[in-house]
């Protein structure tokens, strides 16, 4: 062994001197307590090709950070995407989605982000097919990508970014709940609590990471596979609106999905912004008639069915609405019920008729 070593000095001078370079990358973020936003920040980070394999570091040295990790995330006091530093706590942050993406809608200029966010915000659409090429074997086009970044931004990424910065979800007054439940409440809930003693936080890191990954991953396929078809369904009834209507106030979804969200975008792109004001489609038993909500969360309608047929069911309402095979409206109008498409088209055209009371 002794021997070996005049030749091993010999390998170091030949290469300068330095020791061989470690084959493993290195994701930095904070020890100590960990929250959802850095948790997957390092979980995103780990989904593209050239970090899969980091290891992470945890520390609130930024000089060991700095000197040890190719990326550092919400920790060191600094946001600098050329430097891949990307800490939000530092009262110069200021950066929202919209700041970032400025090809996104202005709806995301008011959230700060957090290290997810800002993770998210650049390497978000490689991220998203990197995880639907593994998961799917599939690999979306250009638009479809740009729509699937935006919602999953919209539907995860966003809430983490808000509550880690503590944005409220209402201005004025006290919530009369809590909701305790979330994804950021579980990671948190990872933690050793102060009654735990001996634990290793860092396989707690890791089975955090797993967790949001997991709910992270989900979300992703959601979108890109069901999310986006919804959408084609949406485009083509909102475009076949003035054949089932003059005034194009009636939709009819031939195949049921979820569509608030998309009418509201879909509205603004065909320049028609409050015109739906039901939709008309079968639930898998029955045909339904809905009232376009003002906005996609909101319970306040555009246009309800007809007070006097609120809340009656079956022959009372068919007799009340002169339609054949009714079988209710809801006793606050938002939705009704019909046993054939034909019942429920005509149910949708004469509350479209209907006086505004």
């Amino acid at each position: 062994m002794f021997r070996l070593l005049p030749r091993f000095r010999q390998l170091l001078t030949m290469t300068g001197g330095s020791p061989p370079k470690r084959s493993s990358l290195w994701i930095g973020t904070h020890n100590g307590t960990f929250h959802c936003d850095e948790v997957v920040a390092c979980f995103m980070l780990k989904q593209l090709e050239e970090f899969k394999n980091a290891e992470i570091f945890r520390s609130r040295d930024d000089k060991a950070l700095r000197e040890k990790c190719d990326i550092i995330v919400d920790v060191g006091g600094e946001y600098d995407h050329a430097k891949k530093w990307y800490d939000h706590h530092q009262q110069t942050f200021k950066e929202t989605f919209k700041s970032i993406r400025p090809e996104v809608s202005e709806d995301f200029n008011v959230i700060r982000l957090s290290s997810a966010g800002l993770v998210y915000s650049h390497y978000g659409e490689r991220v998203i097919q990197s995880i639907l090429q593994r998961e799917k074997g599939i690999q979306l086009s250009p638009e479809n990508l740009q729509l699937a970044f935006v919602q999953i931004y919209r539907n995860f990424i966003s809430e983490l970014d808000a509550i880690d910065n503590g944005v409220p979800m209402f201005e004025g007054g006290e919530a009369l709940y809590k909701i305790s439940s979330h994804l950021s409440a579980r990671i948190g809930k990872l933690n050793p609590s102060w009654q735990e003693v001996g634990v290793d936080i860092e396989e707690r890191f890791r089975q955090a990471m797993d967790t949001a990954g997991r709910e992270f991953v989900e979300n992703v396929v959601e979108v890109a596979c069901s999310w986006i078809a919804a959408r084609d369904h949406v485009r083509a009834a909102l475009e076949q609106a003035k054949s089932v209507h003059p005034s194009g106030e009636i939709l009819v979804l031939k195949v049921f999905c979820p569509w608030k969200a998309h009418l509201a975008d879909l509205e603004k792109e065909y320049q028609v912004e409050g015109v739906p004001k039901l939709i008309v489609f079968n639930d898998g038993s029955s045909w339904r008639v809905a009232g376009v909500p003002v906005t996609p969360s909101s319970f306040l309608g555009r246009k309800f069915l007809p007070t006097p047929w609120r809340g009656l069911r079956d022959d009372d309402l068919s007799e009340k609405a002169g339609i054949k095979d009714l079988i209710f409206v809801h006793h606050s109008g938002f939705i009704g019920g019909a046993k054939t498409e034909e019942a429920a088209m005509l149910l949708a055209k004469k509350s479209i008729e209907w006086a505004d009371e």
